[in-house]
């Protein structure tokens, strides 16, 4: 994902696989809660435009985006979302449980701020053994206010782990406008730890890929992590379903022109794009055909995962 176009296509991916499965989940077919990130493509897919297989990333349960952009298959994402067999979790996980270690996506996770000790743990992994891998946790503004992040970024300063901290600000803490819930300036949180911070424009995806990488370089060189707020904005509510009324109409129409998608496709030829638009079309078909082929997760699929053989 170093070229624009390339940033684009991962960006028209995810956009048009939550839209797809906001249809799905209308239509009843999405056996689970749903949190679409329609509007933050870029911070995931600038956060993980310079990470390697071998790099982890560890999402929330809004992330989708995070998926895809780290190389997840959206056939059997959508497959996991329908609750099928064929799914990354055999069905199992949906939308907010989806974990896919050979790509380096160590999980999504439905509770707020939990992925921040599971990627401290997974940066010191890479630091004990003596590996220059690097493990970046994306989480929201809401996630600062627990107590697991600021054990994780003590814990990340203090032993110098190889971690990228990206705080995905989208104003919204699940119900509830940031300026009610947040205070101070989030990108600054690190400094009395003494951890570096920078904000950047969340909806630009060069900017978002520039500042990651700036902080993936300095921690696979054994200094430290790095705090990067992107500001970006959730075009729909919490969650599928979630009317949003408190929101005014005004702020989101705002922010639907900024959408990160216009912008990066402006960059573009227009021949390229288009065509570029056309394979997402492609792909999303035949993604959701394949998931709706895939045999229904059962009950029994239920106990191999909890109970080990006694042999």
């Amino acid at each position: 994902m170093g070229t624009t176009a390339g940033r684009y296509r991962v960006m028209r991916l995810s956009r048009r696989f939550e839209e797809t499965m906001h249809d799905q989940f209308g239509d009843g077919q999405v056996p689970g809660p749903l949190h679409l990130s329609i509007g933050q493509e870029a911070v995931a897919v600038g956060g993980c435009a310079g990470l390697r297989t071998s790099d982890a990333v560890i999402s929330t349960h809004r992330g989708h985006h995070h998926c895809l952009a780290k190389g997840a298959r959206p056939d059997r994402m959508m497959a996991e979302l329908l609750g099928r067999t064929a799914g990354y979790s055999g069905g199992r996980g949906g939308s907010m449980h989806i974990s896919i270690p050979d790509i380096g996506l160590i999980g999504t996770n439905g509770i707020v701020g939990a992925g921040l000790p599971i990627a401290t743990g997974c940066a010191y992994g890479f630091q004990a053994q003596a590996r220059d891998d690097v493990a970046v946790c994306f989480f929201g503004e809401g996630a600062t206010g627990t107590g697991a992040f600021y054990e994780a970024i003590n814990i990340a300063a203090l032993w110098k782990l190889p971690l990228v901290f990206v705080c995905e600000n989208n104003q919204i803490v699940e119900l509830t406008p940031q300026e009610v819930h947040v205070a101070g300036e989030l990108w600054r949180r690190g400094e009395s730890h003494g951890m570096p911070g920078v904000r950047v424009d969340g909806n630009d995806v060069d900017a978002v890929a520039d500042a990651v990488g700036a902080a993936v370089v300095r921690a696979r060189a054994g200094d430290g992590p790095t705090l990067v707020e992107a500001v970006t904005y959730r075009w729909f509510g919490h969650y599928a379903g979630d009317r949003a009324a408190w929101r005014v109409e005004e702020e989101v129409q705002q922010w639907r022109e900024r959408d990160p998608l216009i912008r990066t496709r402006a960059a573009l030829p227009a021949e390229q794009a288009d065509a570029i638009d056309e394979g997402i079309e492609e792909l999303i078909g035949s993604a959701l055909a394949f998931a709706q082929q895939s045999p229904v997760a059962g009950p029994e699929a239920i106990f191999p995962n909890h109970y080990a053989s006694a042999s």
